[in-house]
C-alpha cells in the first residue's frame, strides 16, 4: 500500500494560481496512474487531472490550458499547477492512486481550495 498526503490549498482570489502537492509514503514509479479529482459541495468526484505512467496525460475540458499535472517519480510526489482559477473550480481536492491498469485506488484525504474574492 502507499500513503497519499496532500498540500498547497488555500484561499485564493480568481484568476489567481496555486501549486497543490501529493507526497506518496514510497516509490511511484511502478504506479500505473497517479491523478487529481475533486469533489465540491453537492457534486459527485470527478477526475481533473491524471498522468500515467507510460507519460500519456488526461485533463477535464473545463481545466484545459490552466492545470497542469506533473510527476516527480524521484520524489515520489505528484503536482498539480493551478492557474487562472475560477470560482467554480473551489472544491476538495483529493490525490488519487491507480495502482494497476485494472484497477485498485487509494486516495489521499483531500486538501480544500476555494477561489473568491
Amino acid at each position: 500500500q502507499v500513503q497519499l498526503v496532500e498540500s498547497g490549498g488555500g484561499l485564493v482570489q480568481p484568476g489567481g494560481s496555486l501549486r497543490l502537492s501529493c507526497a506518496a509514503s514510497r516509490s511511484i514509479s511502478s504506479i500505473y496512474a497517479m491523478g487529481w479529482y475533486r469533489q465540491a459541495p453537492g457534486n459527485e468526484r470527478e477526475l481533473v487531472a491524471r498522468i500515467i505512467s507510460g507519460g500519456s496525460i488526461n485533463y477535464k475540458d473545463s481545466v484545459k490550458g490552466r492545470y497542469t499535472i506533473s510527476r516527480d517519480n524521484a520524489n515520489n510526489t505528484v503536482y498539480l499547477q493551478m492557474n487562472s482559477l475560477k470560482p467554480e473550480d473551489t472544491a476538495v481536492y483529493y490525490c488519487n492512486a491507480r495502482l494497476y491498469s485494472y484497477g485498485v485506488n487509494l486516495w489521499g484525504k483531500g486538501t480544500l481550495v476555494t477561489v473568491s474574492s
